[in-house]
């Protein structure tokens, strides 16, 4: 736990962002509930652990550190918003007819799409991220 603690509040300080009560908790919310937490999977969670604070904050705080590069947004079919508190490169595989989202790291892809990215330039645009959303069926 004390290991987790530092994690979080090394990203929230490492950002540059004031260090508070709230977004440790908020932070603490999307890598404990894990797999890609929506806002309101994440506002059940603080609000059990800290019912002062307000849906807003959540929601401007999430937003806060999107824009700070502390976690990422992943939007699932039906404009649903999802939380990625894993901000190296890595892709996502989506289930067809359900809400599962896993992370899928591979190493030999991410150099492909660099290495095509920066071969095969965008006119007039900039890549500043890569990540492939596959979706499918997960086979047992």
């Amino acid at each position: 736990m004390a290991n987790k603690n530092l994690n979080i509040f090394d990203k929230i300080k490492n950002s540059g962002l004031k260090l508070t009560t709230q977004r440790m908790t908020i932070l603490e919310a999307v890598y404990d509930l894990g797999n890609h937490p929506t806002t309101d999977e994440i506002i059940k969670y603080v609000q059990t652990k800290n019912p002062a604070i307000s849906q807003g904050t959540i929601y401007k705080t999430l937003e806060t550190f999107v824009e700070n590069k502390i976690i990422n947004k992943v939007e699932k079919a039906g404009g649903v918003f999802r939380y990625d508190g894993i901000t190296q490169m890595h892709h996502h595989l989506f289930e067809d007819g359900s809400q599962r989202i896993d992370d899928y790291y591979d190493e030999d892809l991410n150099n492909i799409l660099i290495d095509y990215f920066n071969k095969n330039k965008i006119p007039g645009f900039q890549v500043h991220h890569i990540k492939l959303n596959i979706k499918g069926e997960f086979k047992s």
